[in-house]
C-alpha cells in the first residue's frame, strides 16, 4: 500500500477541499497557460510532459482533473488514460487534442475519458466543462 498517496492532500478522501489538477502535454506554453488559468479559479495545479512522468506522479499524488494531451513524446494520451484511471478511478478524465477526428473522440471515450476537448481550448469552456464534471461526479 502507497501511505504517502494516501496521505498526501489531493482528494476529498481525507478531507481536503482544494481541487487538483495535473495537466499533462509536452507543449510548455499549454503547460503554463493551463496552470495560470486553473489557479486563477483556485486549483492547485501540477504538470507532466510525458506519460510516464504522469504515471510517477499517480503514485504519490491523487488529483480531482486529469487534463490529458493526446499525442505525448512517450505514449498516446488513450493509451495513458487507461492506466490513470487504474490509479484515480474517481478522477474526472479530460482527453485534449489539436488533430481532431470522429475516430478519436469515439477512441478516448471508449478509453474511459470524461471528455474530450479540441485545442484551442477557451479558458471559459475549458474551467465550465470542469466544473460541470466535478459536479457530475460528487452526485454519481
Amino acid at each position: 500500500m502507497n501511505w504517502q498517496a494516501m496521505f498526501t492532500c489531493g482528494s476529498d478522501v481525507m478531507g481536503c477541499d482544494k481541487k487538483t489538477v495535473l495537466v499533462v502535454d509536452d507543449d510548455k506554453s499549454i503547460l503554463r497557460a493551463f496552470t495560470r488559468i486553473l489557479q486563477r479559479r483556485g486549483y492547485d495545479v501540477d504538470v507532466a510532459e510525458t506519460g510516464n512522468e504522469a504515471l510517477e506522479k499517480s503514485e504519490t499524488m491523487r488529483y480531482n482533473v486529469l487534463l490529458i494531451d493526446v499525442r505525448l513524446p512517450d505514449m498516446d494520451g488513450t493509451d495513458l488514460l487507461p492506466k490513470m484511471h487504474k490509479a484515480m478511478p474517481a478522477s474526472v478524465k479530460i482527453l485534449i487534442t489539436g488533430f481532431p477526428s470522429l475516430e478519436l473522440g469515439v477512441k478516448s471515450l471508449d478509453s474511459g475519458a470524461d471528455a474530450y476537448l479540441v485545442k484551442p481550448v477557451k479558458p471559459d469552456e475549458l474551467l465550465a466543462l470542469i466544473e460541470e464534471k466535478l459536479t457530475s461526479k460528487k452526485r454519481g
